[in-house]
């Protein structure tokens, strides 16, 4: 009897996650990578002696993998054990201004109160309106398909749509914090969180004030042996369970015989498939692996988000005042944001710096700490990245360096970095883009790729490039909506 093959191309987070929910509904499951290694963008790396994350560095909603282990009868604390952080992020401002967000959003509320002198019940009225936003949006454009018409079938959506002016969709980020908080420092936090779909809190919509319940309601975890556990663990449960990794061997072409995507072709010849699924970013998928097919122009067109500039730096000192995930603040975030989304860097930069050490002692020397340092840096369209980089540091080291009162430049020992270019080389984001396209619009929800392709049959999309977006929460969601829409074996 014939199993249905079900093919993944990339081994990103979301191509393991829905390796593994394809198996669970009886495939057998082929995943193509073309790096020597599962994970995308959840890679890792040593160097002198400091083990760094390379990517993804928050971790929010731990129970969305939890629930992959839980698919194939497994207890998840035996396979992936991870802690839950009692401090959410540290903030600084250049004027000496410092605030520790706590997980408890009742000690946050009474802390961000006195910090910044808004009334608790101002601060309530926000956590709850970001609550209910998240509420309201999540069955809809979080956790199933926007393109499919049976999603409006269900209950939630009448019920969303008649709350739709609650949602903040015709006005922006920025002015929805400003609605709420006169504290100009307050607003900046909470402009943040545009950053985490690489968007600008100026231009994206005022749904994105969903996000801070994410993370101040679910809380943030750390993976007791890293970010990249997360990829690992997820990849021995798929192994263990007769899902096939073929590293080392990238897809060269998605072969499609009328209409029906039927296989790929690699190095190694055509590869037969019933389902072929692509984790790969939806615009070189189409460009590279279906050139022959009609293209989705107005999608492939759109404005890509942000991508990151890292610094990994092993330095020779621990700072008692830094935790795991520390922000220092630029004196002025629309121009940062201005200069971004026009294909530069500002002159006064945010940056953010990640200390796995702090929880993981073995991730760095004795006295010593792994600073993942990063700030937000355009998609890659042609610059000199050279000029950027070597900018950029010196700003970098200019900021924490007035801020932690130390020259930082005489305590880095060891040093990696990784630009939009090397984004791109390694895990074929296009020009480096960490989520796709950006959400600087409105109707960007509705303007992503889907996770199914509506011209060529058994073909179909996840990752952070497709809906629902990028980020570790949603390309596992992204998972769950592309098994949901192929029936079990």
């Amino acid at each position: 009897m014939h199993t249905p093959k079900a093919i993944v191309i990339g081994a990103g987070i979301a191509g393991i996650a829905t390796a593994l929910r394809l198996r669970h509904k009886g495939y057998a499951v082929e995943v193509f990578e073309a790096n020597p290694y599962t994970g995308g963008k959840l890679h890792a790396f040593e160097s002198g002696g400091y083990r760094f994350d390379a990517g993804p560095s928050l971790f929010t909603m731990p129970q969305l993998v939890d629930e992959l282990f839980q698919l194939f009868g497994e207890d998840p604390r035996l396979h992936f054990p991870y802690i839950r952080k009692e401090k959410v992020c540290t903030y600084a401002w250049d004027d000496g201004t410092r605030f520790t967000v706590p997980s408890d959003p009742v000690d946050f509320i009474r802390d961000a109160a006195h910090t910044f002198g808004v009334e608790p019940e101002v601060l309530k009225r926000y956590l709850s309106n970001s609550r209910e936003k998240y509420e309201l949006t999540a069955p809809l454009f979080l956790e199933r398909s926007l393109h499919r018409f049976k999603s409006y079938l269900d209950a939630a959506v009448p019920r969303a749509l008649m709350r739709m002016h609650k949602l903040d969709t015709s006005t922006t980020l920025d002015a929805v914090n400003r609605r709420f908080f006169q504290n100009p420092k307050l607003v900046q936090l909470f402009n943040r969180y545009a950053t985490y779909n690489g968007s600008s809190p100026f231009r994206t919509p005022g749904i994105m004030s969903m996000i801070p319940h994410l993370e101040m309601h679910y809380g943030t975890f750390l993976p007791a042996n890293g970010m990249h556990d997360i990829s690992q663990s997820l990849t021995r449960l798929a192994e263990r369970n007769g899902v096939v990794f073929r590293l080392n061997e990238g897809v060269d072409e998605i072969i499609v015989r009328k209409n029906s995507a039927c296989g790929v072709r690699t190095r190694t010849g055509e590869h037969v498939a019933d389902r072929v699924i692509s984790n790969m970013d939806v615009l070189p998928t189409y460009r590279k692996l279906l050139s022959g097919e009609n293209q989705p122009e107005a999608v492939l067109a759109r404005e890509r988000s942000g991508s990151a500039l890292i610094f990994y730096w092993g330095v020779r000192r621990v700072f008692p005042e830094l935790d795991l995930h520390n922000i220092f603040f630029s004196g002025d975030y629309a121009a940062e944001f201005d200069a971004q989304f026009n294909g530069t860097l500002a002159d006064d930069l945010t940056v953010y710096v990640n200390i796995t050490s702090k929880d993981i002692p073995s991730d760095a020397p004795s006295g010593s700490e792994n600073w993942f340092v990063m700030v937000n840096a355009p998609s890659d369209t042609g610059q000199d990245w050279e000029k950027l980089r070597q900018v950029a540091r010196e700003a970098i080291l200019r900021k924490l360096s007035y801020n932690l009162k130390a020259d930082i430049a005489t305590l880095i020992e060891m040093e990696e970095v990784l630009d939009p270019t090397l984004i791109q080389l390694r895990t074929s984001s296009h020009q480096g883009s960490l989520y796709g396209t950006s959400s600087n619009s409105r109707f960007a929800a509705f303007l992503r790729h889907p996770n199914f392709s509506s011209r060529i049959r058994n073909l179909y999309f996840c990752g952070g490039s497709v809906h629902p977006g990028g980020g570790i929460p949603l390309c596992l969601h992204s998972a769950r909506i592309v098994a949901d829409q192929i029936p079990t074996v």
